[in-house]
Order: C-alpha cells, then sequence, then structure tokens
C-alpha cells in the first residue's frame, strides 16, 4: 500500500494500493444504484425453525460487512423480499443517528429481508462491498447521520440515500478494497471463536472441578486425588478481609494524580476478566497513597465490590502489587497454608460462588456486602495440594484467554486505522 501526500488535496484516500493514482470521482447515489424497502417482518414472527432472515436489528446487535449465514427464522409471508446476493442494507430506523449510519451487503441468495431495512443494489461498476464499507466508515457515514431524522426513534428513508454523496475509484480498486476487508473480518471471526471456544471450555471445566450441591466431590478432577472435599466457611478459613479507604483520609481532588506518576486507586468498574484492570482507574499521588493506612493490595489477593456493581471479583497478580482500592471495594487476603486464592477466586466465579455472594447484600437503593456475611459464605476446600493444581489449570487456561483476547483487540484496532485512511 502507498501512503499519500498530505499535502496534496485531492479526493483520494490516505491510504491506498500500489498502482492506483487517479482521483476519486463524486456522484450522488440515487445516480448509482436501485433503491427497495424490506418488507412485512418484526422480532415478533421469529420461530425457531423456518426460512432466513434478516432483520434489521441485527445490523446494531450482530453486525457484519457481509451477512452470509442469519440465525433468525420465520414463516415465510405471501410478498416477501427475498434477497439475490450483493444487495447492500441499511436499517431505516434506529436509537441514534450515529448508530443507523451503517450498512452490511447481504451474501447470498435467499434470505428475506424484513420490514425497516433501506435496500441498494449498486450499479455493476460499484462493488457492494465497497459501498457498504464506505457508507459505514467514509465521509458518507457523516453525511447519512446529518440526514437522519427523529428524537426518540430516529429515521433514514431511501429519499435521504438517495441524496449522499459518494466518493469511489475505479472497480478494480473498489475490488481490492473490499477484498482486504473481508479478509480482516474472516481472520477477526476466526480469532473470536477461538476466544468463545476457550471461554465455553473453562465455563465447562468451573461446572465439572468444584462439587455440586451436596456432592463431597466434583465431578472432573486430576489423578492421585480421591479425598472428599471439605465444606467450610470461609471466615474459618482464616482469610482476612479488608474494606476500602473512607472517611477522613479518602482522597480527595488535590491527591488525584495522572498516570505516569501515580499509583492506580481502584474502582468498582476496574476489573476485566476476573482480574484487575488499570486501563481506565483513577491515580492518587505516591505521597497519599503511602499515607492511606487501608486497601493496600498484594499478589494473591482477591478484590471484591462491595458496593456499585456488587459481586464482581479480580484476582491480583504480581503486576498489581502495591496498587489501592476506593469505598466500593473490599480484599479478601487468604491465609495461604489454609486455601489458594488462586483457587478461591476461581470458586468465587463460578455460578454457586457468585449466587452465594449476591444472596448476602443488604440495603434497598444502595444495596452492599457487609463482611461480616461474606465470612458466612460456605466454599468446597480439598487439600491444598489439589486446590493449587486447579488453581493453576485455572490460571494457565486464563492466562490464554487474555492472549486471545489482546490478538483479537489489536485486529480490530487495526481494522479501524485501515478504515480511517482507506476511504476518503
Amino acid at each position: 500500500m502507498a501512503k499519500i501526500d498530505d499535502s496534496v488535496k485531492k479526493k483520494v484516500p490516505e491510504l491506498r494500493f500500489k498502482g492506483f493514482t487517479d482521483e476519486w470521482e463524486e456522484r450522488k447515489l440515487g445516480e448509482l444504484a436501485s433503491f427497495s424497502k424490506g418488507n412485512g417482518y418484526t422480532k415478533n414472527d421469529l420461530v425457531e425453525f423456518g426460512d432466513p432472515i434478516i432483520l434489521y436489528g441485527r445490523l446494531y446487535t450482530k453486525y457484519e460487512t457481509v451477512i452470509e449465514k442469519v440465525d433468525t427464522f420465520v414463516n415465510k409471508k405471501d410478498n416477501s423480499i427475498i434477497s439475490e446476493g450483493s444487495e447492500v442494507i441499511v436499517p431505516a430506523s434506529g436509537e441514534s443517528s450515529e448508530d443507523i449510519s451503517r450498512a452490511s451487503v447481504v451474501g447470498k441468495s435467499g434470505l428475506i429481508l424484513g420490514g425497516d431495512l433501506n435496500i441498494i443494489k449498486p450499479v455493476n461498476y460499484i462493488d457492494s462491498i465497497f459501498l457498504a464499507l464506505t457508507i459505514s466508515n467514509g465521509s458518507q457515514q457523516q453525511e447519512m447521520s446529518k440526514r437522519a431524522q427523529g428524537k426518540s426513534v430516529v429515521h433514514l428513508h431511501n429519499s435521504d440515500l438517495k441524496q449522499v454523496n459518494l466518493l469511489y475509484p475505479k472497480l478494480e480498486e473498489q475490488q481490492k478494497i473490499g477484498s482486504f476487508f473481508k479478509k480482516l473480518d474472516n481472520t477477526i471471526s476466526l480469532h473470536q471463536r477461538k476466544l468463545d471456544l476457550l471461554k465455553e471450555q473453562k465455563k465447562g471445566f468451573l461446572q465439572k472441578m468444584f462439587p455440586k450441591n451436596g456432592a463431597k466431590v466434583p465431578e472432573l478432577r486430576f489423578a492421585g486425588f480421591a479425598d472428599d472435599w471439605e465444606e467450610r466457611k470461609l471466615g474459618d478459613t482464616k482469610t482476612h478481609f479488608t474494606d476500602g479507604n473512607y472517611g477522613e483520609s479518602y482522597p480527595s481532588a488535590k491527591d488525584m494524580s495522572d498516570k505516569e506518576n501515580g499509583v492506580p486507586f481502584l474502582r468498582g468498574s476496574d476489573f476485566s476478566n476476573g482480574y484487575l484492570d488499570s486501563s481506565n482507574a483513577n491515580y492518587i499521588r505516591p505521597e497519599k497513597h503511602v499515607e492511606l493506612t487501608s486497601g493496600h493490595i498484594q499478589q494473591d489477593d482477591i478484590i471484591l465490590a462491595v458496593r456499585g456493581s456488587l459481586g464482581t471479583l479480580g484476582y491480583a497478580t504480581q503486576e498489581n502489587e502495591g496498587w489501592n482500592i476506593n469505598s466500593q471495594l473490599a480484599i479478601l487476603r487468604t491465609n495461604k497454608s489454609e486455601i489458594s486464592g488462586k483457587f478461591l477466586i476461581q470458586y468465587l466465579l463460578g455460578s454457586k460462588g457468585q449466587k452465594e455472594i449476591l444472596s448476602r447484600n443488604t440495603g434497598t437503593a444502595l444495596k452492599q456486602l457487609p463482611i461480616k456475611q461474606l465470612k458466612d459464605i460456605p466454599v468446597p476446600v480439598p487439600t491444598l495440594e489439589e486446590q493449587q493444581k486447579i488453581g493453576s489449570l485455572f490460571k494457565q487456561l486464563d492466562d490464554t484467554i487474555a492472549l486471545h483476547q489482546r490478538k483479537l483487540d489489536l485486529l480490530k484496532e487495526q481494522k479501524k486505522g485501515f478504515l480511517q485512511k482507506m476511504f476518503v
């Protein structure tokens, strides 16, 4: 790909494939396509089995540049609008002008196109994937947003779409752009499926590696372990509970710091997939951090939201050592000779552990989890050696999930960057 000199003010994108230098043309979309509407179906018509259909809501909940498979079905009615393939569809209504300004390609024939869909059939020298991408991301996206009408529900009609100014290169360049993004989307989808599979595997292990109600042993365990598990109250395992910071010593605005010079001061929202996440955290000055007598995090601590987002949990790794917490959070620090933090966090993250935690909330308008109540949570406990093996297995699985999540996030950021630079 070649980068364009910013000083040259032409109708060209910042980044394009080698061999293409011509300016992009500009015409009204109404001159480059025919227009129609979907017909006659809403989500109330959905059935478990039937004829495949695309409803406009899919473009919000499961957006894809090219839709080739659907998991929504209806009983086909007379006068249904059936895809021929390569149509570009745009929602005719939505919650905001930004949301409504998106488009997908119908990648196959035979799909029913439901109501509240604008259907665009471009002329043969406009590539459908390119058109959908530029409608969703180029200057056309901003223009469509401005044309959207309404307050609580926003509408976008074919008459509005016809007036959109479309900037486009020659067909060969359009096809290269479309093919590039389709391959990128396929790679993203592959990584998403891998990530979803890993999360499902973890969910399955959580269900099978802890005893079910009334059972003394789990369904699945490591070889060499046969003893019954013992059920103990969390307060009887010598686990130490510490509240977050509040009262007179609570950090004020003058105590806050920037990320580069401060110490993370975590809130109830600073968690990600069972771990601590400082990416959007507040930071306090190191001097204030030292002054605080409570809430200092150590490796292997379990951080629990006791106010606000009740029951949210995060395990503290070595990276989190020395961070601090606010009044929404509490620290569970296990006695390592009794119970492993890596083991306990996985039990508390599971459905049974979450149920036990949330059942102990008090209050009405402002709910909270009193530490006294948390100490009564029953925990099934095997030998320390078995706990450590279980904790290590889940930590390895979590690390693999985090690695795949980072790869997926990077691919999405790369796509976002290409979308900004490859359209006018």
